[in-house]
């Protein structure tokens, strides 16, 4: 009866559970390699996560609860485990599917037995069984789980669970008693092919860390050889990437060891777990070892991919701005950013499901979390995806002179959220990627000509040969200039009515810097001036003033020399309407010197044309 007591007494397994969580853990982590005190600290809320307590959920407040934790396959292989280590059979007993009467009998020594038996015996993963229903598995009915493998000798049988109702208790997980069966057996071959046998006794007599001396001296002395083994295999890898540098002219290897010592880490924690799994250590050990140990791997190969996209997305942004390819450059380091969140979120959420978390609900929390950001920071979103796009169609660059709708200014700053801006009155803008993205834009700085537009109005008593010899000397001023586009010069007679004649004139300025621009239309209009008052005329006024003195009118000796002139240019089929023959513009290029021989910007010249 005292028996019966102890075996289903909660207390004495709690106190038995405090002693394994003091001694065990906090020595199964010499093992891993340069993990130090982080993963430790990893290891240890790993064991809080995995303890029977944390590991039953009620699925109301009515339901029972088991105080073994064995609602889940996992919680009730691990349940067992820990009480099979800490040498209380009696409650490892309640992890076996018994009925009472064989319990109270022959519990205590199949639960011996399933220990050693699974310490050697047992290949599979038993920690990704965490829901209460179990996990759906092919050929495996609803109400059990194939947990693995047990193998020794010729004798093999699968671990399975199962899952029974219990009236205290509830919905529980049991080792199934198919799998009890063949436990006898097999822990007849176990014994026979022990190692033991022929080590000293020493090593076998004493316990640490919850496996035999010699297995944890065993693993101790395969640090130093994982990493010596490690090494050696990133030194031999490291040649045929010096000979590939070499070959493509490349003889900088930074990159390749900037990754080498997360590489390190990597390949010496796997020859590591390859010595481990030929040591067969006991169950429960091996499960944290292998729980620590993975964290080691996730960590050093995020860490390496880290590193990778670093260098490699800086590589091409390097290479981008020595092109002058600004705004690929900036998206390579937004890029890099976003790349490096997501690497580090994901190398998380493995660690947190390496250490037994849920993450299909974490998953889904993130999701709902994810959509409620996004409905609140809307904008926020807009103005990200509207810097990505102002920076990947390098629509402009920082520096250039662009109008923003009725606001122009020099870019100074594309930045995530905004693009800042130095307006004209020298104020600083700011206006939202999300909105850049959908104005109008226009990009003053790319422009590779600046046009030349401007309207005369020749007074409306003008004769119509007067207006021919206006129009011919404009146009030859215009194909003279050397800062004007030849082929872009237009110059017409576009309206006689009103108070005016109307002529457009119109060209391209060969220039790209608006203060040059504004140097030659100074100059055109100037040298406009001067034609108009050689032919004797002059423009019309704007508005309609009385005058009070007397009009001199057109002055008939220069009006009279234009008729002329274009009566000769008639009379020798020279006439150059609807415009000038195309010889005759040829020799017309740059006979007007820009600036003008008098401009005090131009250098003096010595007799023989050459500037001094």
């Amino acid at each position: 009866m005292l028996r019966f007591v102890r075996t289903t007494c909660v207390r004495p397994y709690k106190a038995g559970r405090e002693k394994i969580m003091s001694s065990f853990p906090k020595k199964i982590f010499v093992f891993v390699l340069c993990l130090g005190a982080c993963l430790a600290s990893a290891g240890q809320t790993a064991l809080s996560q995995v303890l029977p307590p944390s590991t039953t959920t009620a699925s109301s407040a009515s339901a029972p609860i088991d105080p073994l934790g064995r609602t889940t396959p996992s919680g009730t292989m691990l349940g067992f485990l820990q009480a099979a280590q800490s040498g209380d059979y009696g409650i490892a007993a309640q992890y076996l599917q018994m009925s009472a009467a064989r319990r109270q009998s022959e519990g205590e020594r199949t639960a011996t037995e399933l220990k050693v038996v699974l310490d050697s015996a047992f290949t599979g993963r038993f920690k990704s069984f965490t829901q209460p229903e179990g996990i759906p598995q092919e050929g495996v009915p609803l109400g059990r789980q194939k947990l693995g493998t047990m193998s020794s000798g010729d004798v093999e049988a699968d671990l399975d669970l199962v899952r029974v109702s219990d009236p205290s208790a509830g919905k529980i997980w049991l080792i199934s008693s198919d799998t009890l069966v063949k436990v006898p057996e097999l822990y007849d071959q176990v014994q026979a092919r022990q190692v033991e046998t022929r080590l000293p006794n020493v090593l076998v007599k004493h316990d640490f860390a919850g496996m035999p001396f010699w297995q944890f001296l065993a693993l101790l002395l395969a640090v130093p050889a994982a990493a010596a083994l490690g090494w050696l295999v990133l030194a031999l890898l490291e040649i045929p990437v010096r000979w590939w540098a070499r070959r493509r002219g490349q003889l900088d290897v930074a990159n390749w060891r900037s990754v080498s010592g997360p590489a390190w880490l990597l390949t010496g924690t796997l020859i590591h777990q390859v010595f481990a799994v030929y040591l067969r250590l006991p169950l429960l050990p091996r499960h944290y070892y292998f729980q620590v140990t993975s964290i080691a791997l996730i960590v050093s190969a995020t860490w390496i991919l880290w590193r990778a996209v670093r260098w490699s997305l800086r590589r091409v942004r390097n290479r981008a701005l020595a092109r002058g390819h600004a705004g690929t450059g900036s998206l390579m380091l937004l890029g890099e950013r976003i790349l490096k969140a997501v690497i580090f979120g994901v190398g998380v959420l493995a660690v947190l499901g390496n250490l037994g978390f849920n993450m299909s609900t974490a998953l889904a929390g993130l999701g709902i979390g994810g959509l409620a950001i996004g409905f609140g920071a809307q904008k926020t979103i807009e103005n990200l995806f509207g810097g990505v796009s102002v920076l990947g169609d390098e629509v402009f660059r920082v520096g250039d002179v662009c109008r923003f709708g009725d606001r122009t200014g020099v870019v100074e700053d594309i930045g995530l959220r905004s693009t800042r801006i130095r307006t004209e009155d020298r104020t600083l803008l700011a206006i939202p990627n999300g909105t850049v993205a959908t104005i109008n834009l226009e990009n003053l700085t790319r422009r590779d000509k600046i046009l030349f537009k401007t309207n005369l109005g020749l007074r409306p008593e003008t004769k119509a040969d007067h207006v021919r010899f206006v129009l011919s000397e404009i146009r030859r001023l215009l194909y003279s200039h050397s800062k004007v586009e030849t082929k872009t010069v237009r110059v017409r007679l576009t309206d006689i009515a009103g108070t005016s004649l109307s002529v457009e004139v119109v060209a391209y300025i060969l220039t790209r810097d608006f203060n040059e621009f504004a140097a030659v239309r100074e100059d055109l209009l100037l040298r406009m001036m001067d034609v108009m008052e050689n032919s004797g005329g002059g423009l019309a006024l704007p508005s309609q003033t009385l005058y009070l003195s007397r009009d001199s009118g057109v002055e008939k000796e220069k009006a009279d020399n234009a008729v002329k002139k274009i009566a000769e240019m008639r009379d020798g089929k020279q006439l150059p309407f609807p415009d000038f023959h195309e010889e005759d513009i040829s020799s017309f290029k740059g006979s007007i010197e820009y600036p003008q021989p008098e401009s005090a910007v131009r250098k003096p010249q010595d007799d023989s044309g050459k500037t001094r």
